[in-house]
């Protein structure tokens, strides 16, 4: 295993010069696993699989809830987009082999929970940008690095199951090769996980308020609603990587596809008493039921070629890359609703909504690194991305009456489903969106042996074409092009062999999201209020700084201490539309008391915060057979809107973890746990304010090695029934808002059980 000490800087494809790997190194790991020491200039901690790996994650977004500052917004055992610092996913910048990846999402974020663990070779929590890299990184980025070729020699194989609380078993399957063919070396990996989340959801409603009455919610109880809500599917996953290095020369294939089936099943109940679950109304106490079904098909794959080639002018690389994205959804509601009048029968409706997205990008990257002296270097290029994003969202409806005899417990409301009428696409739900990138970049290196520093320039020069077919034929073509200027720099001064300050300063950017630039109206979707997308919107841009510290222990232990600051320029936010006229608000598609908004780049912005990490064996006390590892983050920010200041939207005011690890090296055995905890959240849009609090997460793992190629390891996760709580505030509209005249008040709560598997590796 590397110690830290011994960790040498990765290229941007996540490959260092080091030693390779045996299967036997992966398999039967009898070390402790630290924190990595990296030798850039930029401020990057690296993460190992020995770091994660014995608490068994089955996904990237699993092996990111041990690493500082990472907070998940998901429902609970579920930890799919990334918060770095706690801001929004959008301000994250996901990268795979050092590459952005296209994803579902409209607000640019990739669901990490889509990348098994077990293709991954290290993580990286870049906390700064780089002239290197594109500036989409207001927070900071994740990059994932996969296994390749000169990272593994012989193979292993992965088994094992796990079971949930409702008595589900999942199956986990993994087969990892690398080894030399040919002029280069092969690493092929192939993975099947089942994925399985039950979870119980209780929701407590209480209707319109008296004005200026904030606490009205125990005077007026509206509904309770009790959900069942099932995730269950299956993830297919390959990746390669051929690499020839001939010294001078180097050539470099990779590539990965994973593939996702997954059903959502959600069943709830609506009572008109907090606590009575008798029959329909006017009978009982249930006032609906509904039945709700979601089938979702996802693949999401990459390849990209990469040469490089030293010779006397310098080194040039060329990198060419293609990714794509595809989901197909198909959702299905159906609810009967017992809320009528006496001698009516229930009424019945259903609704189809079809998602059909497809992301891909093609990406060329070259650059050219030029020797100035002994200790320095200059290096430029440019990079051209080409990327076009089709979204269409269909809907159907259907309608009928139900039965006045119904027993919710033997009968579904899909016994009255028929046949949907042809598909119509929903507001802003039928376009196509196309960006052009062409970037440049310059930045120069130096490296006196104390001090590593690197400063530099980035130039990107985005084009953005949408045609939106939802809207009248003169609104259809919309285009907006952008500049964006981003120097960065940043230091690694060493003041000893042990001590050393690392700081960084850098300009950044995030661009908007894609639901907010087709020139769409989206109806009631503010409150009662009307959306309309503004296809001008510009990205906003921040200047940040980090200024940390680390400190070696032993042999491969680190604690380190880092401050960071981020002023947000140009905050998109919703502003309400004018009549150009009367100079009036304008009046939305519900009438009086309805508006339309629109976002435009109006706000400012800032983040700040402390982030401490500690990874270390107990040696110096004379147990170089424990492990302690642990960090905290303490989170805050500043926006001001119309209805004053809070934080940016759901960033959790703190998040740690800690654990520890215990080796037996003679018996081959090992124990270790892990507890984490991240603080309370809370979001203000117009019409709406969500609190989010979360229960703590306890992880435990047993581990018995046989031999050296053996090892079989019992997990397990979610032990203290992991708890989602949230709060939400609604109102018909801004005004309302600002008078606290609620519309609803809403408690919900969710919770799932532990989760228990059994994984074996052994080594060939």
């Amino acid at each position: 295993m590397a110690h830290a000490e011994d960790v040498v800087p990765a290229d941007e494809a996540g490959r260092t010069d080091g030693p390779i790997v045996t299967s036997k190194d992966i398999v039967v790991n009898g070390g402790i696993g630290f924190r990595d020491r990296t030798d850039t200039p930029e401020p990057v901690l690296k993460y190992g699989t020995d770091y994660f790996q014995r608490f068994e994650p089955l996904t990237a977004g699993d092996a990111l809830k041990r690493v500082p500052s990472v907070t998940f917004l998901s429902d609970v055992i579920e930890s799919d987009a990334p918060r770095l610092r706690g801001l929004p996913p959008g301000y994250t910048q996901i990268l795979i082999n050092g590459e952005r990846v296209p994803g579902a999402s409209a607000d640019r974020s990739f669901f990490l929970d889509r990348i098994p663990a077990e293709l991954i070779s290290s993580v990286e929590i870049v906390r700064s940008s780089s002239a290197r890299r594109t500036g989409d990184a207001v927070a900071g980025s994740l990059n994932i690095n996969l296994r390749d070729g000169y990272e593994l020699d012989g193979g292993y194989i992965r088994a094992g199951g796990l079971r949930y609380n409702d008595k589900e078993l999942e199956p986990s399957l993994g087969l990892v090769w690398g080894g030399k063919v040919g002029p280069g070396r092969l690493l092929l990996g192939a993975n099947l996980q089942g994925r399985h989340n039950p979870k119980k959801k209780e929701s407590l409603r209480y209707g319109d308020s008296p004005e200026n009455n904030p606490d009205y919610a125990t005077d007026d109880f509206d509904n309770r609603e009790d959900q069942t809500d099932t995730r269950d599917g299956k993830d297919y996953s390959f990746n390669g990587t051929y690499e020839i290095d001939a010294g001078s020369t180097n050539f470099k294939l990779s590539g990965f596809y994973v593939k996702t089936d997954r059903t959502e099943t959600e069943r709830s109940f609506e009572y008109d008493d907090a606590t009575a679950t008798t029959g329909p109304v006017p009978v009982g106490n249930l006032l609906s039921d509904n039945a709700n079904v979601a089938k979702i098909d996802q693949e999401n794959y990459t390849i990209d070629g990469k040469l490089t080639q030293e010779w006397s002018a310098g080194k040039t690389s060329v990198r060419v890359g293609y990714a794509k994205f595809i989901e197909d959804r198909r959702e299905t509601e159906y609810e009967i609703g017992f809320d009528v009048d006496a001698g009516d029968l229930p009424e019945f409706q259903g609704a189809l909504t079809t998602n059909d997205i497809k992301d891909q990008e093609f990406s060329v990257k070259l650059e050219h690194e030029i020797p100035l002296n002994d200790t320095m270097k200059f290096v430029f290029g440019g990079y051209y991305q080409d990327k076009t994003r089709r979204t269409g969202i269909f809907e159907a409806e259907q309608e009928g009456t139900g039965s006045v005899t119904w027993d919710q417990f033997k009968r579904n409301p899909t016994e009255l489903a028929g046949e949907f009428e042809e598909t119509e696409p929903s507001d802003g739900g039928d376009n196509r969106i196309k960006e052009k990138r062409r970037d440049a970049f310059a930045l120069v290196e130096g490296d006196s042996g104390m001090l590593k520093w690197e400063a530099g320039l980035r130039y990107e020069h985005t084009k953005v074409r949408i045609n939106d077919y939802t809207v009248d034929p003169e609104l259809q073509n919309q285009k907006n092009d952008y500049d964006a200027f981003l120097p960065s720099a940043s230091f690694k001064l060493s003041l000893t062999p042990s001590d050393r300050i690392i700081g960084s300063v850098a300009r950044t950017l995030r661009r908007p999201e894609f639901n907010y630039i087709t020139p769409a109206i989206f109806e009631e979707a503010v409150g009662d209020s009307d959306l309309l997308g503004n296809p001008k919107l510009d990205p906003e841009k921040a200047w940040g700084f980090d200024l940390g510290y680390e400190h070696r222990m032993g042999t491969g232990g680190i604690v380190g201490v880092n401050f960071f600051y981020r002023k947000v320029k140009d905050l998109i936010e919703l502003t309400t539309l004018l009549d150009p006229i009367t100079g009036e608000p304008l009046e939305g598609s519900e009438g009086e008391g309805a508006f339309v908004y629109q976002p435009q780049n109006v706000g400012d912005g800032k983040v700040y915060g402390v982030e401490f990490d500690l990874s270390s064996d107990l040696g110096f006390i004379g147990l170089p057979d424990t492990g302690i590892f642990g960090n905290v983050s303490w989170l805050d920010s500043e926006v001001k809107d119309v209805l004053g200041k809070r934080r940016f939207n759901d960033q959790s005011k703190y998040v740690y973890n800690f654990g520890f690890i215990q080796n037996f090296p003679q018996a081959g055995a090992a124990f270790g746990a892990t507890y984490r905890k991240q603080g309370s959240a809370f979001g203000r849009v117009i019409a709406e304010e969500v609190t989010t609090r979360y229960g703590a997460d306890l992880e435990v793992f047993v581990e018995k090695r046989f031999g050296k190629t053996f090892t079989i390891r019992a997990v397990g996760s979610n032990l203290l029934n992991g708890k989602k709580r949230e709060t939400f505030n609604k109102f018909d509209n801004l005004e309302d808002q600002m008078d606290r005249n609620f519309d609803e008040y809403e408690l919900e709560s969710e919770k799932a059980g532990p989760v228990f598997q059994i994984m074996a590796r052994y080594a060939f």
